[in-house]
């Protein structure tokens, strides 16, 4: 039988930079305690805007292979080791934003087949039986088709791995609770007229705010803050990064968390606020 890691810990994200920006802390902490962190990246965001000048050349399969490249950078820079692409690389394309034509392409991850694509997840799930899981809410956090379909695909490959053997302890996803970004956007509006960015984006602008009573785990990252903002840093074609804060390709200026949050959807809550991902499930084998 193969010998696992005492925790191990698998988070799926839909696009390179997704795990920085959400859960770059985290991954970094647990991976430096010994920990197996294991990535599952669905696409490689071959339609993500680019913020270089000297990148905008990059599009399509060009833009993918370089966000691949800088998704090593990051996972260096968080010391993991153990990232994989959903079906291996090129499987499932970007589906672009909402709304757009490029979500009829049959090639994007929008059209998978739900089984299918849940499938690839499975063989991995089954290979490292993590005993957390962590990834999107059903909004997929903000809306985007390719977040939303990691969540489902998510969701229905820890189904179909406890049908098949394994069955997660604990599934939990990526949130911020409302008072922690209130309290940030405020320093934010203080600090903008020292930053390179003009305006600073809005608390429902970022992903997974919700009120305190929701939050089960909070996980203080502070020691690892440099190697987060290193990683967000290694995806320089999404995001500028000025500590404390960075911005997207719509130049607008939010928090850079170094705590992060999860709410647990699957699996026992711990008495109060836990500040373990694997806080009373450490004898699972």
């Amino acid at each position: 039988m193969t010998e696992h890691p005492a925790r191990r810990l698998l988070l799926v994200h839909a696009h390179p930079d997704d795990e920085s920006i959400n859960n770059g802390a985290t991954m970094a902490r647990y991976a430096a305690e010994g920990a197996q962190v294991t990535l599952v990246t669905c696409t490689l965001g071959e339609r993500g805007e680019v913020i270089p000048p000297e990148l905008a050349h990059l599009s399509g399969a060009a833009l993918g292979q370089w966000r691949l490249g800088e998704l090593r950078a990051a996972m260096r820079a968080l010391g993991v080791t153990d990232f994989r692409l959903l079906g291996g690389a090129g499987r499932y394309g970007d589906s672009g934003m909402m709304g757009l034509p490029d979500n009829d392409d049959p090639h994007c991850f929008w059209q998978a087949d739900l089984d299918e694509a849940a499938g690839h997840l499975v063989r991995v799930i089954l290979e490292i039986r993590p005993q957390v899981l962590v990834t999107y809410d059903d909004n997929g956090g903000y809306g985007h088709p390719d977040h939303i379909q990691a969540h489902r695909v998510a969701l229905r490959a820890a189904e179909l791995a406890a049908g098949a053997g394994w069955e997660i302890p604990r599934i939990c996803f990526n949130r911020v609770p409302r008072p922690v970004a209130e309290a940030a956007f405020a320093r934010l509006e203080g600090d903008l007229p020292g930053l390179p960015f003009d305006k600073s984006a809005a608390v429902d602008d970022v992903p997974g705010v919700v009120g305190e009573e929701r939050v089960a785990i909070e996980i203080d990252g502070t020691a690892y803050a440099a190697a987060k903002a290193a990683a967000m840093r290694a995806h320089a074609t999404q995001i500028e990064v000025a500590e404390p804060y960075f911005a997207l390709s719509n130049a607008l200026a939010q928090p850079l968390f170094t705590t992060e949050y999860y709410e647990v959807v699957h699996g026992e809550r711990t008495e109060g606020r836990a500040h373990d991902l694997f806080a009373g499930i450490e004898a699972t084998a």
